[in-house]
């Protein structure tokens, strides 16, 4: 367990972190947003005004006590949304933009929603479930309309509405009372492998989880946030958007994909949370412009030159370097799946401060992360100070379930009193993670529970690792790594590998033509693989296709329908 390194404000529920948080930071910066051509700022100030004026809103239009959905890209209307719900007006209950119409309506009947805030684009959808009785959906709220119009209210609107009302006296979201331990919360998961299901949270949960950020990780009112990932997505909604607000920080939101580097030089930006697959692609950028200009070789002998120095002095050493990114990063943190051990120490040998955390939407999300103070490569760290962590089942490789306990975990899942009796025993929640936690309590995850490959042996293979390496492999996209039976002996299995490739890539890197000289560069690649690993990790048969695997809204891989199309297709 992580111990606590800096100190942090005492908060109870969201709406006390506001009130605390606005009185240190009233008038430092809390968003800078980009609109026509121009950057447009608010204070933690006026976005806590504008938080009250909302919920008063949604008060006198009847939600007190409702469920309202919020839906759409990352912006700061959003997080005004979610926290003018959150904060006294009912429960919140945050959506996949990119979830299908049928989906989207099961969510709506699930979560029996009577509100939403979207955008312009969902208001058609949204409005048929509505006249069609989705649920019990009432209100649609557009998140871009200045006005209310043909039904559909407008949240600046509302916002004015709530201003007035407030200035007439009315208190009813001002004075409204929070139970940190009620559901306050309610998530959806991505659904790896069964429908998706409710998650419970209570304010109590997130607040634990800022707190104990706060304490491990060294941020402040003067870091600049990028806000890049799913908002809905609880690594964001905590890591990045109500923890910046915590600490009076200030958000500015990411152009696309394409633009990440841009924005972190013209934002000066200091701190992101992100997936792996960013950053691997922001350091190949780098270093394809470091061998243009002929500087790449230099950089690399001086990386082992000064490997051994603290990171506060590489990061002076490669300011060149440190300044492709804008020269003012002090954090990158990664989550949602496992970092390249290769591409986390290139980051540090360069000066990078890139740490991994490790949760999920049961957690609030952060069971462990990384610190400049506590780092191990590969390691996603201790757990944090309020959640203690153990491996369960161990086997002889030392390696065991990942159970947890603290108060940033899960009320339960909502109406399903079976799915959470299955993952908690003895008041423990069991992660589905494989993990080995070292002497000194750093943990390393291994893989998912009902993914793992039991060989005859009774070795286990551990598809994310294997698939890895696989995914280093140039022209190759993604992977999926399965078990497929010998048809001599039922009981034994051969690790095989479906391979998604970028066509042309592989033409031009490979320079190969024909459908067979393309399996057999790629298959050469596979020997060099099981050449480095144990002989019963080898990979024995190999699929190649262009068409992606299927996967969740968050881009994790779903294991047993690509499993049942591999079925299918030897049937």
């Amino acid at each position: 367990m992580n111990k606590r390194i800096y100190d942090n404000l005492k908060i109870t529920d969201l709406k006390d972190m506001l009130e605390k948080t606005g009185k240190l930071y009233g008038d430092k910066k809390a968003y800078t947003i980009k609109k026509d051509g121009r950057h447009i700022t608010l204070t933690h100030t006026e976005v806590r005004q504008m938080i009250n004026a909302l919920g008063t809103s949604l008060i006198n239009m009847g939600l007190k006590g409702k469920r309202i959905a919020v839906i759409g890209d990352s912006r700061y209307e959003w997080e005004i949304a979610y926290l003018s719900i959150v904060c006294g007006t009912g429960i919140v209950v945050p959506l996949d933009k990119s979830l299908t119409e049928t989906e989207l309506a099961n969510l709506i009947e699930k979560s029996e929603v009577e509100a939403i805030f979207c955008l312009q684009k969902h208001v058609k959808i949204l409005e048929n479930f509505k006249n069609n009785g989705v649920g019990k959906l009432k209100h649609l709220i557009s998140m871009e309309l200045e006005n209310h119009k043909d039904g559909i209210y407008a949240q600046k609107e509302l916002m004015e509405e709530g201003k007035e009302l407030l200035n007439q006296g009315d208190t009813n979201f001002l004075n409204a009372k929070i139970d940190p331990e009620e559901m306050d919360i309610m998530l959806f998961t991505s659904g790896t492998t069964s429908e998706p299901k409710i998650v419970a949270l209570s304010h109590k949960n997130l607040c634990s989880n800022l707190m104990d950020i706060s304490s491990v990780l060294n941020v402040n009112s003067d870091d600049v946030f990028l806000s890049v990932l799913p908002i809905h997505h609880v690594f964001e909604c905590t890591v990045g958007f109500l923890f910046a607000l915590y600490k009076g920080a200030m958000t500015v939101f990411c152009d696309g994909l394409r633009y990440i580097t841009t924005n972190l030089k013209e934002y000066n930006v200091s701190v992101m949370a992100c997936v792996p697959a960013i950053y691997e692609r922001i350091l190949k950028n780098m270093k394809d412009t470091l061998k243009k200009q002929g500087k790449l070789d230099k950089i690399l002998e001086d990386e082992q030159k000064y490997k051994d120095l603290p990171i506060e002095q590489r990061k002076e050493k490669f300011k060149e370097v440190q300044n492709m990114l804008g020269g003012n990063i002090k954090l990158f943190i990664s989550g949602a799946a496992a970092l390249e051990n290769s591409v986390e120490r290139e980051y540090r040998l360069l000066g990078f401060n890139l740490v991994q955390g490790y949760g999920l939407t049961e957690t609030s999300p952060v069971v462990a992360v990384g610190s400049n103070r506590y780092h191990k490569i590969g390691s996603i760290g201790k757990s944090v100070p309020s959640v203690e962590a153990k491996v369960v089942d161990v086997n002889s490789e030392g390696i065991g379930e990942l159970v947890v306990k603290g108060p940033s975990i899960m009320l339960g899942y909502y109406n399903n009193p079976e799915a959470t009796d299955e993952v908690f025993e003895d008041g423990w929640f069991y992660t589905g993670d494989l993990a080995k936690i070292d002497e000194e309590g750093y943990i390393f995850i291994c893989g998912r529970k009902k993914s793992v490959i039991v060989l005859k042996n009774g070795k286990n293979i551990f598809p994310e690792e294997i698939e890895n390496l696989v995914n280093r492999i140039e022209g190759v996209k993604e992977s999926f790594i399965f078990g497929k039976q010998i048809r001599k002996d039922k009981d034994d299995i051969k690790i095989n590998v479906k391979v998604v490739i970028d066509k042309e890539r592989i033409k031009d890197v490979y320079k190969v033509e024909t459908d067979e000289e393309i399996y057999n560069a790629i298959h050469l690649k596979i020997k060099e693989i099981n050449r480095i690993m144990p002989q019963y990790k080898a990979i024995r048969g190999m699929i190649i296709t262009e068409e992606p695997l299927i996967k969740t809204t968050t881009n994790k891989i779903k294991r047993q329908e690509n499993l049942k199309i591999m079925e299918q297709a030897n049937d």
